[in-house]
């Protein structure tokens, strides 16, 4: 497995197994983030006041390119959190209607979503996806189970946060379409560690992190809407481009790319995120990645005894994955694991189950997993070492 741990700013004494909580960023994306910083800082009102609008269009006609879409349907946006909230708080949802989502959903969403219906009185209802998952038609059906005549959105992950599962979101889209619901897709973990086409998704919105496994710098992330439901959307931060004296290709651009002053040079140092993946054949950086997680989910289910959360892991997930582990105290063992092993990995509780979830990338290493298996080994409750 070849691997670009030279390209990247991390730690070297750390064994860093948790990309997908906030990215790491390659050297070159990182340089070409600060140029644009100290580019900005030079001229301010050159760069903001008139060169914003030709640097916007370029970096999202390059995301555009790169995500399978048109650059007026797309908007930058700092995070999946804030494009997710966009949406959900633009959206007229009364008492009566219903918002269906998996209990596989991120935490930060859970919440923004639970907000929102006792604020304005809908329901937002967890569907059970029950695991291992057989096949694609097993989760559509598991899905559908939870939609009702009252329902009014749904609102899935691509690539889930807790189980690291690649949902099958271009079929829930094409069955949402063909019964009215709106479909809002949470991408956090999928640009990047999955090839994208968001116009074959055919998701009515989609928002992505860029500062993830595009390896952005941070504060790098997308809103995706289709033309037909880009009126449905308010901005949450109202600024000159409401009601602007020059308009752009559409209301939809000048709402959400103008708010005020901030710092636009993770966006524009995106392309080079992109360039970088490119020249390092990341189809092939991705292929290797897949099988180092594969085999590391397989060797900790052999580790434990415990089932796989799945049926083929090959189908089911890309760069990341998760395992069951024993009852324990997850503080403890997070603990050990940093401070006498040297690993960054997340373990946590999922519907009263503890989990591990294994993140690779272009810098991790077979002997990454080893020394990882080998931890786990002594510190697990019936390993022969210390215990937790």
């Amino acid at each position: 497995m070849q691997t670009l741990a030279d390209q990247y700013l991390l730690d070297p004494e750390i064994i860093f197994l948790n990309h997908g909580s906030f990215g790491a960023t390659p050297r070159p994306v990182f340089t070409c983030f600060q140029n644009w910083q100290l580019e900005m800082e030079r001229q301010p009102v050159e760069f903001l006041g008139r060169r914003f609008n030709h640097l916007m269009r370029s970096v999202r006609d390059k995301l555009a390119e790169y995500l399978g879409t048109q650059a007026d349907n797309l908007v930058y946006m700092a995070n999946t959190t804030t494009g997710m909230n966009t949406i959900a708080r633009s959206l007229n949802l009364h008492p009566g209607d219903e918002v269906l989502a998996t209990d596989h959903e991120y935490g930060a969403i859970d919440r923004m979503w639970r907000f929102l219906a006792q604020k304005r009185g809908f329901q937002y209802l967890h569907q059970p996806i029950p695991l291992p998952l057989a096949t694609h038609e097993d989760f559509l059906q598991a899905l559908w189970a939870g939609v009702t005549e009252r329902t009014r959105v749904i609102s899935i992950s691509h690539i889930t946060s807790p189980t690291a599962l690649i949902f099958p979101v271009e079929k829930v889209c094409d069955r949402a379409r063909q019964q009215g619901i709106l479909t809002i897709i949470d991408g956090a973990h999928a640009p990047g560690q999955i090839p994208l086409n968001l116009e074959a998704i055919g998701a009515d919105f989609y928002v992505g992190n860029l500062h993830k496994w595009l390896s952005a710098p941070k504060s790098g992330g997308f809103l995706f809407a289709r033309p037909q439901v880009q009126g449905l959307l308010e901005p949450l931060v109202v600024s000159w481009g409401w009601e602007s004296d020059i308009p752009g290709p559409s209301p939809f651009i000048d709402y959400f790319e103008w708010q005020g002053t901030r710092d636009i040079a993770a966006f524009l140092a995106v392309p080079e995120a992109i360039r970088f993946q490119k020249e390092n054949n990341w189809d092939a950086v991705r292929a290797d990645c897949h099988a180092l997680v594969v085999e590391c989910q397989q060797r900790i289910v052999d580790l434990t005894g415990l089932p796989s959360l799945y049926t083929d892991a090959e189908i089911w997930v890309a760069q990341m994955a998760s395992n069951l582990l024993p009852p324990l105290d997850i503080e403890a063992l997070t603990t050990r694991l940093y401070q006498d092993c040297h690993i960054e990995v997340p373990v946590f509780m999922w519907k009263d189950q503890v989990l591990i979830r294994v993140c690779i990338n272009a810098y991790n290493r077979p002997q990454d997993i080893d020394t990882l298996v080998n931890a786990l080994r002594s510190l697990l409750p019936d390993g022969k070492g210390l215990g937790v």
